[in-house]
């Protein structure tokens, strides 16, 4: 069971979605491609500025279409937003106390999509730190405690949840030391989340109900994207080559891509006037296509043509 409601409208229009995609990409391999739609319809269940109970949120019942979305695939930095929401939690909660450099780190990591930034968030989060090997001893306890952020999202209960794996750091140019061996001889250990997982984490911050409303609410106000003032650097701006590109100029948009040379990925709430407002997840795999800047605005385009006839 998903958290999600699959009704037959959705699906015929998932479906037409996806024809569209392989018509226009025919070199797109159909198993390089996974995706989790969510529409909400009237009354409107989501920015509400944290107004419904998180009882009252979850047992409101959504619509929605996924393709693919429970194969696990490398998220690149969108799981930067599970981290987000981890140091909420552990801000909320005492564990840690903030500071003007973990302030800043967090919102780097978020609007700029920074590794670096990532990385103090995580040692935040986790309590350790890169750097040479360690002895066996040390290392099990060092990789016990970088584990944290998994069990936290495992504490959780949501079976969407179930099949992750978020206890590594983003780089720039890959991992030395510690962080090369806790990743495994053949990367077996590397980050994973599949487009469900994502896409209920991103459900409930715009639901105001991740950790706090009031906390929910700051993350928002990080994953918000102006599409009017775009950054000049075109990969970094997280809209022009990801879901953003394919949206009207009056659509407002809340997201967090992810790319390397092998996949292209983003993570979407999208609000239009006049339309339903929707969440887009969506994760293409493959280098040839991880370099391709009209793939995710043309299926970001096909959804709001989608919406526009409901």
């Amino acid at each position: 069971m998903t958290f999600f409601l699959q009704d037959k409208q959705l699906k015929n229009s998932g479906d037409r979605i996806l024809q569209a995609t392989w018509a226009e990409f025919p070199q797109l391999p159909q198993n390089s491609l996974a995706l989790t739609w969510i529409v909400y319809d009237s009354p409107v269940p989501v920015n509400t500025g944290g107004a419904l109970s998180p009882n009252a949120f979850w047992n409101y019942q959504v619509r929605g279409f996924s393709y693919r979305g429970d194969e696990r695939i490398y998220p690149a930095s969108v799981v930067k937003l599970f981290y987000l929401v981890a140091i909420h939690e552990w801000l909320e909660n005492g564990m840690v106390q903030t500071s003007s450099e973990l302030e800043r780190a967090m919102r780097d990591m978020i609007v700029d999509s920074s590794n670096d930034a990532t990385s103090l968030v995580v040692d935040v989060l986790s309590g350790t730190t890169s750097g040479p090997e360690l002895p066996q001893g040390p290392f099990e306890t060092w990789k016990s405690q970088r584990n944290i952020v998994n069990r936290y999202f495992q504490s959780l209960g949501w079976e969407e949840i179930e099949k992750i794996n978020v206890n590594q750091k983003t780089w720039c140019e890959g991992p030395y030391g510690r962080e090369r061996m806790y990743l495994g001889e053949m990367m077996q250990n590397r980050n994973m989340l599949t487009t469900n997982a994502t896409a209920r984490l991103l459900h409930s911050i715009i639901g105001g109900v991740a950790v706090s409303s009031e906390r929910s609410l700051a993350m928002m106000a990080l994953l918000q994207r102006d599409l009017k003032e775009l950054a000049t650097d075109l990969e970094e701006n997280q809209v022009t080559g990801f879901l953003g590109g394919g949206l009207p100029d009056d659509a407002q948009l809340w997201s967090k891509a992810g790319w390397t040379t092998q996949v292209r990925n983003d993570a979407a709430y999208v609000e239009i006037p006049g339309k339903q407002p929707y969440l887009l997840v969506v994760f293409v795999e493959g280098r040839a296509h991880s370099q391709n800047h009209q793939l995710l605005p043309f299926i970001s385009q096909q959804v709001v043509r989608e919406v526009g006839g409901f």
